[in-house]
């Protein structure tokens, strides 16, 4: 009955409108599982490969027919036959018939949809949601979702040097009240743009782009729209920055160019410290570039007690880069995404790792996403209690939340939001007072 029947992948298009994998996994009993892989803009050189076409007739260069062919003709009829249960045992089959560090024989996207897809059939197989089959009867915890409503950096042109501007709605009593919160501050962010006559275009992640002079332009115009919607920034909603820093580090510098300033690495450090000690910023994600160690540690013991700090190119969602960074102590969270490593048995071991750590993990989507709600399940079934799904804008973004919704409800009364205690550590000496 769990035994794998036939695996089949087809090229589909994302958000951005790029060329993406769908995957079917069969079984021998009639289950299947399908999945569809996202695709970053904003992409660390130590993740692992994205297999493209390269060529120019078609999509630009980005189609993925060679990774569907790796899916149809290499990996598919590998799969036939095991067990779509020992999840454990797929993800090492695909990682040795790849045989490469970084995935970039069969294409991670390839790797991926089939391992994704596989661990879909399995919970249908066996009747049971995603989430329960992923997390057991621990599986219970609903995320905080960061949502960034205000795209910048590779997400949006002309915008802001940083990536991402988030509200946080921590202090929410459940996940249908915190998507709620979302919402409203996302209108209430619109209408102030529209009255200071700042364009309401939106960019990659569903957020509003507008064209600031400054960086910290974006925080003030997140806690106004906090406020418009009826809440208090600091208590009921919260903001989250992912300036996604490789992106804009130059030769050794932070070159700021919305603000046509360059930091040194203590530059921006104390840029970050400021912002901080200014606005009730309660995350900070890639805060330096994703090679910067020393910077990272230093970072780390000035705002460590004080804010959450994400690596996300820092650790790409490799267990190797984490071990690391937790043994110089170089931040205090880690972002998950499953296209960063490849696989599902390594994403969950990264997770684990961290939280072992005593760390925070944020299960985080992509920039060029679909409808798949793999990510949602898996936040849930890791307990990790935090999501990153983009604005509360636009299917791929709100399929994530909308499947939180289902979560919770048939959670019923044993559903607990994340809340507040998200942002702390073992020590409990993490994040803001509530």
């Amino acid at each position: 009955m769990e035994t794998i029947k036939s695996i089949k992948a087809v090229e589909i298009l994302d958000s951005r409108g790029n060329p993406t994998l769908k995957v079917k996994a069969e079984l021998d009993g009639g289950c299947f599982g399908v999945a569809a892989v996202p695709s970053g803009a904003s992409r660390g050189k130590h993740e692992a490969v994205e297999l493209r076409d390269g060529d120019a007739s078609r999509f630009n260069g980005m189609g993925v027919l060679k990774a569907v062919s790796n899916v149809n003709e290499k990996i598919g009829p590998v799969m036939v036959g095991l067990s779509a249960l020992d999840q454990a045992s797929i993800d090492k089959t695909l990682i040795d018939l790849d045989g490469t560090e970084n995935k970039s024989g069969l294409g991670a996207n390839a790797i991926l949809g089939v391992s994704l897809a596989v661990v879909h059939a399995a919970a249908s197989c066996i009747g049971i949601p995603l989430f329960r089959h992923l997390g057991g009867v621990a599986a219970h915890t609903l995320p905080v979702p960061m949502m960034n409503i205000l795209n910048g950096g590779k997400h949006a042109a002309n915008s802001t040097d940083f990536q991402e501007f988030m509200i946080v709605p921590a202090g929410a009593h459940s996940f249908r009240q915190a998507l709620q919160m979302g919402s409203e501050i996302y209108h209430g962010l619109k209408a102030i743009l529209k009255d200071k006559g700042l364009k309401t275009n939106v960019g990659d992640e569903g957020g509003f782009a507008p064209s600031l002079k400054i960086n910290r332009e974006g925080v003030e115009l997140l806690v106004s729209a906090i406020e418009k919607a009826g809440y208090t920034a600091g208590k009921d909603c919260f903001i989250a920055l992912d300036l996604a820093a490789s992106e804009f580090y130059r030769d050794g510098k932070y070159v700021l160019a919305r603000e046509g300033i360059s930091l040194s690495t203590d530059g921006m450090i104390e840029y970050c410290a400021d912002l901080v000690s200014h606005y009730p910023i309660i995350s900070i994600e890639d805060g330096l570039a994703e090679d910067d160690w020393d910077g990272w540690r230093l970072m780390n013991e000035k705002l460590g007690a004080k804010v959450q700090l994400v690596g996300d190119d820092l650790y790409a969602t490799n267990r190797k880069r984490l071990t690391k960074g937790i043994r110089v102590g170089a931040s205090n969270s880690i972002l998950i995404k499953v296209n960063q490593i490849g696989t599902l048995s390594e994403t969950l071991s990264a997770s684990q790792m961290a939280q072992k750590a005593g760390w925070t993990a944020i299960v985080s989507h992509r920039s060029g996403e679909t409808e798949d709600t793999t990510i949602a399940d898996l936040a849930v079934g890791l307990g990790s209690g935090q999501i990153k799904s983009g604005a509360p804008c636009r299917s791929e973004h709100t399929a994530k939340y909308n499947r939180l919704l289902t979560i919770e409800q048939e959670l019923a009364s044993g559903a607990q939001y994340a809340g507040i205690q998200a942002f702390r550590n073992r020590d409990g000496n993490l994040g803001v007072d509530a």
